[in-house]
């Protein structure tokens, strides 16, 4: 069981804890929250080169447009689409790790994003976009969690929703078992790896498909109006060979354009 939810001023503790006992992402999330920031910070952070140029062309123009980010780490994203014209916007993440100094049109949320029908901070408001970047894998209910979205997006809304590809931890899970690609891939058994961003963490992870996360998109009752799998540039290729590397091993991240299917 894990024994800690929020940073501890016993780091020692906090490590021994984790690594006995490996834990659900969503739980570790108030405690890895600093350390996403830090990588993501990097000049080679693929958030940097790949995963945010890829979500903001699918955001389009935001002028006017309300937004809520679920999940927001810092807010660091909201705020650059702030800065861009958005207005009324909202992140809610559960570190409380935000920015400092938000921009006008800002707020900060903390709270749980398996909770976000229950916070009055949200309560009768509607966004035009609503995003899950990298954030839905914390979700406890994710079916749950997508319908409370959707009831929250405005007319002619929509959720942009970005997941690791799936084959990523089969790969690894393969190498680690010594076992064969297909088989991780489809195994429905939990598994438990170090994290990226601190490897004094050990964290709990519920396997899944690419038909999986489809299948949960529907019966939450949206559609896949566009779906991507971003890539490096021919530019960041050559300054960052070790970062095509991996991605020629690992394929990166998926990107979702969700809208609520009109019936629903």
């Amino acid at each position: 069981m894990f024994c800690l939810v929020a940073v501890s001023d016993d780091s020692q503790k906090a490590t021994r804890c984790h690594m006995e006992s490996p834990v659900d992402p969503s739980d570790a999330w108030p405690e890895l929250a600093p350390d996403y920031e830090q990588a993501r910070s990097k000049e080679d952070s693929l958030d940097r080169l790949v995963e945010w140029p890829a979500q903001r062309d699918i955001l389009g123009d935001v002028t006017e447009r309300s937004v809520l980010d679920v999940g927001c780490g810092n807010g660091g994203k909201l705020a650059e689409l702030v800065g861009d014209g958005a207005t009324a916007c909202v992140g809610v993440d559960v570190s409380g790790n935000f920015l400092s100094a938000p921009p006008a049109g800002l707020e900060f949320i903390r709270g749980d994003l398996n909770e976000l029908d229950s916070m009055s901070g949200l309560a009768g408001r509607t966004f035009d976009r609503i995003l899950f970047l990298q954030s839905f894998g914390y979700a406890k209910d994710p079916v749950r969690t997508l319908q409370t979205a959707r009831a929250m997006l405005a007319d002619n809304g929509f959720i942009l929703l970005s997941k690791t590809q799936p084959i990523r931890y089969a790969v690894e899970r393969a190498e680690q078992n010594k076992t064969s690609l297909g088989e991780e891939y489809f195994s429905t058994a939990r598994f438990s790896y170090l994290s990226s961003w601190n490897d004094q963490i050990t964290l709990r992870k519920r396997p899944y498909t690419i038909s999986d996360l489809i299948n949960v998109f529907g019966a939450a009752g949206l559609w896949i109006e566009t779906a991507i799998e971003p890539q490096l540039s021919e530019d960041a290729r050559r300054r960052y060979p070790h970062k095509q590397a991996w991605m020629n091993k690992y394929l990166g991240i998926l990107i979702f354009k969700l809208r609520p299917h009109s019936a629903q």
